[in-house]
């Protein structure tokens, strides 16, 4: 057995219908004040309609700061801040997706009274000295994980993203409720599924920090995501597989929370930096790309992972597309074609993931997506800067060989 240390959000409520109980959860934390941190489209989607009832009906105090933005920014993450401590808040509830998940792990860290650090202090791995507020998270998105990382994203600058990476950060509960997410409109869900489904593959292959648990994790995440992802975004008020892709989000979460990503994500961030592309679609865009660079180092993990998807159909749009057959994903090698097998199966692996984005009638080219061939050698040099990811790659990245990706990609 090897050695490991694995530790994850201390409890997961996950019960359709459980943010109607997000008072009560916040009242036997033993909080009187609590900062809701969400953003202005949750609030006019009217999905805190069946939430603040309850608090009415508490002696709990309740602000809200609903001006959180895709790729927050400092001066957000400081707005949100000085609302919790002009409340006085004793406990911080993020509410949304990913950015506003992220925005509450680093507020719940300033807002602390006995916080003697500045955001910029925060940055980069192990930097926050602790201690927090209490912190549950409701994410409402199947996608990040933020609800069991811990680890915020934050735009520090016109076009650089830098992550804040501390135990400190980890929440003390994530409440899933599926309800949450039927309104999500079909091409949100798809990319932020991606985006889960993405950390899963990354965790797995990851060269620090993989463990028998994380990988446990990761295979079970991909199972769950690429079954019910297609229901959730072409069938959208199919409970189920809104409730199964929460799931799967938060073990693919829980794994990349341990098992940390790599090339995909490192690549992810200029894209949006630069071009504003959603988080997810910049990771699906990137995807079979960095995959099929990562092949010669990568394959078996990958054949490994092509055999979770083995019999998974039901996906709109890519069967009996040219190249894809559901069989190629579980082959078994002959004897002595051992590696032969392995790369058979990842290039089916690779297929399938191709099909699946397309069916899901996401876009699959960077330059359908704004992005320019000029600015590519820039994203390369930008992807360099994210050595905080790149480390964890299977095989060594360069400036290059990511223009190269990029290339592939455009």
């Amino acid at each position: 057995m090897q050695d490991f240390t694995f530790s994850t959000t201390r409890t997961i409520v996950c019960e359709a219908g459980a943010a109607a109980k997000l008072a009560e959860h916040c009242r036997a934390a033993g909080a009187g004040r609590v900062l809701l941190v969400t953003d202005n489209g949750i609030v006019n989607a009217g999905l805190l309609d069946e939430v603040l009832p309850g608090f009415d009906c508490t002696d709990l105090r309740l602000g809200i700061f609903d001006r959180v933005e895709a790729d927050p920014r400092n001066a957000t993450v400081e707005a949100a801040a000085h609302a919790a401590r002009a409340l006085g808040a004793e406990m911080i509830v993020g509410f949304g997706g990913g950015s506003s998940m992220d925005v509450a792990k680093v507020v719940a860290v300033l807002a602390h009274p006995d916080c003697r650090q500045s955001l910029d202090e925060l940055y980069g791995v192990g930097k926050v000295r602790g201690p927090r507020l209490p912190l549950l998270q409701v994410p409402t998105t199947a996608g990040t994980g933020s609800e069991v990382t811990p680890i915020a994203i934050v735009t520090t600058g016109e076009t650089t993203k830098a992550g804040i990476v501390s135990p400190h950060l980890q929440p003390d509960t994530a409440l899933l409720d599926a309800k949450l997410t039927l309104g999500l409109p079909a091409k949100v869900t798809a990319a932020t599924g991606i985006d889960a489904m993405v950390h899963a593959i990354e965790a797995y292959t990851s060269v620090h920090k993989k463990n028998p648990v994380s990988d446990m994790l990761a295979r079970e995440a991909l199972r769950l995501l690429a079954s019910n992802i297609a229901s959730a975004t072409h069938r959208g008020t199919d409970l189920k597989a809104r409730g199964n892709m929460l799931l799967g989000a938060l073990y693919a979460g829980q794994a990349f929370a341990n098992a940390p990503v790599a090339a995909v994500h490192a690549l992810a961030y200029p894209l949006g930096g630069h071009f504003h592309i959603p988080h997810g679609l910049s990771n699906s865009l990137v995807l079979p790309h960095v995959l099929r660079f990562n092949a010669p180092a990568a394959a078996a993990l990958y054949a490994e992972l092509a055999e979770v998807l083995d019999g998974i159909g039901g996906i709109e749009g890519i069967e009996g597309i040219e190249g894809i057959d559901a069989g190629m994903l579980a082959q078994k090698p002959g004897s002595g074609a051992e590696a032969e097998g392995d790369e058979a199966k990842t290039e089916a692996l690779i297929c399938w993931l191709e099909n699946l984005i397309t069916g899901l009638g996401l876009p699959v080219r960077l330059r359908d997506c704004g992005v320019t061939e000029e600015s590519l050698p820039q994203l390369a040099a930008d992807a360099m800067e994210q050595q905080r990811l790149l480390v964890n790659n299977p095989r060594e990245v360069s400036e290059q060989d990511a223009l190269a990706i990029y290339r592939a990609a455009f």
